[in-house]
């Protein structure tokens, strides 16, 4: 839409459309700017994909890691960036993230008593032996929060997908141990004082929040304490732009009626991906036909879509931030992690083969899943299998290796539950055969398959994929083997579970440059449109450099785009009044 000033309703200097870790740091850095800021979101709740995420930020660099001992240098992390992205990522944009993200860090631990970030040394890098790469990660996370800070705007925050029981939640450096609750005292005492806390909330009424809802908590007592305006319940209706096509607002609907906002300096698009539009994932991505994202319900493209409307490029729209699932007949997904680095599992195809480092990354799995798909052979759904020895060893799909319990909040007992089976979720067999049976692939081939499989195994080496050879691979494995990722699978009952590929949400979008300018299909900036988060096409490319490298760029956009605004205001100001005193000093003639 083309419109003149005397169209607008309101005027600020800058319009964040989004209330994610981008568009919040994005605000934050407007208003320490000196400029007057609104900040508007779609849903009636506030945080969106970032409150339902781990909560990480990935932050080569940043003071939360210096004063631990990180020594990683910066030309380092550069080279790591190169490396995994391969030339999808112009060098401007990977320079921008090494540079500024720490300051972007730095600046939100400044600003507020509320913000503090803590380092986890140890979780490495997702590709720790590539250049650059780190075994000990650069991964920073907030603590936990007390909800109660919140006050009334506490209904306003986004729930998690998945609602634990008040007092079940673990800080940023317990959950390593707490997968090894059978393999080490930590792990035990992590389990204690789960219990302890559970009975503190009772008595005491707090309610506890760690991940990605204490990042949002914390970040929106920041917005709070800075008085900068958020709109909720207010979807954009379309980008404005001037009769010179710089965008130069949007109108927002807001209670009922569509209100025009003037961004004097810009607007910020930091509305998401599209995770929950089908028609348009299937129209990038035909493999996925389902809906398998964790990402916003409130996440369907808009901010995308407004873009292309103007003539905005885009890239990497097939892309999303793959994570392997269990999808639940009640329509809950639930993410495999640590269950793909116990030693003893392995996952097939429908050919009854393995095909990946079931360990590696996330999104290298969901990539070789796709992959396969294409090819003919079944790899959608797929079947992780697991044998009843390490089911009754390791913690698996939220299911505690303990002896039954009556009343525990989540799974317990030696038994696969009979309601999982029930779902037609999980099957079981007693011999290869059965179990071949029950989840379709040919016997022959899952028996070979499970015979070398356990043959490597034995010989604590994955000769076909090279499983545990990487810190990544290691870090939720059981480091009491000699191989922490590998061990026999030989122990019937056998289970196996259906595995579909979920994501993180989509991470394809707009293209945007080294200051989160949105550019246009002709290769230029679209001048006033800036772009963060799953609503730019990534600046990890089709990669992933460690835990946060979602969250992690979306708030270093988003604080690169409010400094740019801020100084492009400044400039224009400064020309306003540098032309303003050059007229004034002009002779009368």
């Amino acid at each position: 839409m083309k419109t003149s000033q005397r169209n607008f309703d309101t005027t600020v200097d800058i319009l964040v459309i989004g209330s994610g870790g981008g568009g919040m740091t994005a605000a934050l850095a407007a208003k320490a700017a000196g400029l007057e800021t609104l900040l508007v979101e779609k849903a009636s709740v506030f945080g969106g994909t970032t409150a339902l995420s781990g909560g990480g930020i990935w932050a080569p660099g940043a003071d939360a890691l210096l004063r631990d001992g990180y020594t990683g240098r910066p030309e380092e992390v550069l080279e790591y960036l190169e490396t995994i992205t391969a030339g999808l990522v112009t060098k401007e944009r990977l320079q921008a993230y090494v540079d500024q993200t720490p300051k972007m860090i730095d600046f939100l631990e400044q600003l507020s008593g509320h913000i503090e970030f803590v380092w986890k040394p140890g979780y490495p890098d997702y590709y720790p032996d590539l250049p650059g790469g780190s075994a000990l990660g650069c991964t920073v996370n907030v603590p936990p929060i007390d909800l109660r800070h919140l006050g009334e705007d506490e209904a306003a925050l986004i729930k998690p997908l998945a609602l634990a029981p008040r007092g079940i939640w673990l800080g940023p450096k317990e959950l390593h141990d707490f997968y090894r609750i059978r393999q080490s005292w930590r792990g035990k005492a992590v389990l204690l004082r789960l219990a302890w806390r559970m009975l503190r909330a009772r008595v005491t009424g707090e309610r506890m929040v760690a991940i990605g809802q204490s990042l949002v908590a914390r970040l929106f007592l920041a917005i709070r304490e800075q008085g900068i305006d958020i709109w909720l319940n207010s979807p954009m209706v379309a980008l404005v732009e001037d009769e010179s096509g710089t965008v130069v607002g949007a109108e927002i609907e807001k209670d009922g009626h569509t209100v025009t906002v003037r961004a004097r300096g810009g607007v910020v698009l930091a509305t998401g991906g599209f995770d929950h539009d089908l028609p348009m994932r299937m129209q990038y991505e035909p493999v996925i036909d389902g809906d398998w994202s964790l990402g916003n319900p409130a996440s369907t493209g808009d901010g995308i879509k407004a873009g292309e409307k103007i003539g905005a490029a885009v890239d990497l729209m097939d892309e999303a931030w793959w994570f392997p699932a269990i999808a639940w007949p009640d329509g809950r997904l639930q993410f495999m992690l640590n269950e793909r680095m116990i030693p003893g599992q392995f996952v097939v195809n429908g050919a009854g083969k393995r095909f990946v480092n079931e360990a590696a990354p996330y999104t290298d799995f969901g990539h070789a899943v796709i992959a396969g798909q294409r090819t003919g052979v079944t790899h959608i759904p797929s079947w992780l299998i697991i044998d009843t020895r390490s089911w009754r060893r390791y913690v698996f799909a939220g299911h505690l290796p303990l002896p039954k319990i009556p009343g525990a909040p989540v799974p317990t007992g030696r038994k696969v539950p009979q309601a999982w089976l029930n779902s037609g979720v999980v099957k079981s067999g007693n011999t290869w055969t059965e179990l071949a049976q029950e989840i379709g692939v040919p016997a022959e081939e899952l028996q070979r398959t499970a015979d070398r499989f356990n043959m490597m195994a034995r010989n604590t080496i994955d000769e076909d994929f090279h499983r545990g050879e990487s810190a990544y691979d290691n870090y939720y494995g059981d480091s009491t083997l000699p191989n922490p990722n590998l061990a026999v699978v030989d122990k019937a009952p056998f289970y196996a579970f259906r595995i579909v590929p979920g994501d993180l949400g989509t991470n394809g979008g707009l293209v945007t440059d080294e200051h989160a300018r949105v550019l246009g299909r002709d290769g230029d900036v679209l001048r006033g449109l800036y772009a963060t988060g799953n609503t730019a096409a990534s600046v990890m490319g089709r990669s992933y450099a460690g835990a946060g490298a979602t969250i992690g760029p979306a708030m270093t956009f988003g604080f690169i785009a409010a400094k740019h605004i801020g100084e492009t205001i400044a400039a224009f100001d400064d020309d306003l009044a540098n032309r303003a005193h050059s007229d004034a000093e002009a002779p009368t003639q």
